[in-house]
């Protein structure tokens, strides 16, 4: 049994995000929650409220919370919102306000640690 939560349309690139779902892949909850915890990046943040989301959701099914593993931590592309920014003689450089969409799923893993 699995529980999945998304944060849909967050306001950071995926490439930043990824970074910390790579880490945190494969990792039993509580450890990667303070990994998240005391990481310096912005996307930390994010990724850890997915992720307690989803530990609630097993914690509302009576999962075991202490064998509660990261099975899948993935960061999609969301749409890109596009701006222009006025610069000098009359020109417009091009913004890409990039957003992405934040997956992150738990299960239990057979033996207790």
């Amino acid at each position: 049994m699995s529980w999945t939560a998304k944060h849909r349309f967050a306001r950071i690139s995926a490439r930043k995000a990824r970074l910390l779902t790579d880490v945190i892949r494969g990792r039993f909850c509580d450890e990667a929650v303070e990994l998240l915890r005391f990481s310096p990046k912005r996307a930390a943040f994010l990724v850890g409220r997915v992720l307690k989301s989803a530990m609630a959701s097993a914690n509302e099914a009576e999962a075991a919370m202490s064998r509660l593993v990261v099975q899948e931590a993935r960061v999609d592309d969301g749409p890109i919102v596009k701006r222009f920014r006025p610069k000098d003689r009359g020109r417009a450089h091009p913004i890409q306000k990039r957003t992405s969409h934040i997956i992150v799923s738990v299960a239990e893993r057979g033996a207790a640690r």
